[in-house]
């Protein structure tokens, strides 16, 4: 049994862990930065503030996603972390043409680094702090299905990477006497933040426009209903997703003769099985008297996902 509460505070609690880690690396590499003068630990610095400002917006779409409907919002406030995820997007973008200026004007210049050894170990403390936040994010995944949390943990698993590339051009840098590779790993850093904007905002855009679920959890809906014989002819069937809840409705055929309070007990039973299958949905079923046509010709509308579960199988 889901308790919507205790999800809700599982999510909160992954996101401020998320904003007390990002608070202490962005302290940590803004010293680190100043020490070294590292531009993959500047573009280091630039992402883990970004982060701190991801979470807050994480934070702040999980709570206003978590508030049940209200008399202006009647589906609920899920959008809300999409809206974050499209600011975290803007920020993100700006940040990577910020590093990649920097970096090129570093790369003509020709300048070393100082004291990599701080800045290397900053790095591994900024590496055990993201693994302990990784680990409870997951803690928090395997008990909820927020968005916001799990692209945040996509997020700080690149991380990973990125410290272990700022360590590598640090030691590059210093020990080996190749003054050009930290301003090339800047170079790369920004790139890489700016690949994960392309993605981030890729989906946060599918929520903003209602994108459908994808074919094998549409096919799996399907497998579910079917196994209700009193329906036929499943049809128009639409999905979508606005932040930790999904939104299902489809027509469905049953015989014409069937009395409106057997029609009722019938759908009621498929709601409370589907819902069962699919936590946090909200399902609108419309029936149809078999061999009604709601739109001749519209494939898009009247094509019968029971018949192409058939032929499929």
């Amino acid at each position: 049994m889901n308790d919507p509460a205790r999800t809700d505070r599982l999510r909160r609690s992954a996101a401020i862990a998320s904003i007390s880690v990002a608070s202490l690396l962005v302290g940590l590499k803004l010293w680190a930065a100043w020490r070294t003068g590292s531009s993959a630990m500047i573009g280091s610095l630039a992402d883990s503030a970004l982060d701190l400002i991801a979470s807050l917006a994480t934070l702040a779409g999980v709570w206003i996603a978590s508030r049940p409907a209200d008399d202006d919002h009647r589906f609920g406030h899920g959008k809300a972390e999409a809206l974050a995820a499209i600011f975290q997007v803007m920020l993100i973008a700006l940040s990577a043409g910020a590093i990649a200026v920097q970096s090129i004007a570093r790369l003509l210049a020709g300048s070393a680094v100082g004291r990599a050894d701080e800045g290397i170990a900053i790095s591994l403390v900024a590496i055990a702090a993201t693994f302990a936040l990784l680990s409870w994010q997951r803690f928090v995944l395997a008990r909820t299905s927020s968005v916001a949390i799990r692209a945040d943990h996509v997020h700080y698993q690149s991380d990973l990477l990125l410290n272990l590339a700022v360590i590598a051009a640090l030691a590059l840098d210093q020990y080996l006497g190749l003054t050009g590779i930290d301003p090339l790993f800047g170079l790369g850093i920004a790139a890489w933040l700016a690949w994960g904007a392309w993605r981030a905002a890729g989906e946060a855009v599918d929520h903003l426009m209602d994108r459908e679920w994808d074919e094998d959890r549409r096919q799996r809906f399907v497998e579910v209903a079917s196994r209700h014989p009193e329906l036929s002819k499943l049809h128009d069937l639409r999905t979508r997703t606005s932040g930790t809840r999904d939104f299902v409705q489809f027509h469905v055929d049953l015989p014409g003769t069937m009395s409106v309070a057997a029609a009722h007990e019938v759908i009621e039973r498929v709601e409370e099985d589907l819902c069962a299958h699919f936590p946090d949905m909200e399902l609108l079923i419309h029936i149809d008297p078999a061999g009604h046509v709601d739109n001749p010709g519209n494939t898009l509308v009247e094509q019968d996902e029971f018949a192409r579960l058939e032929e499929e199988e």
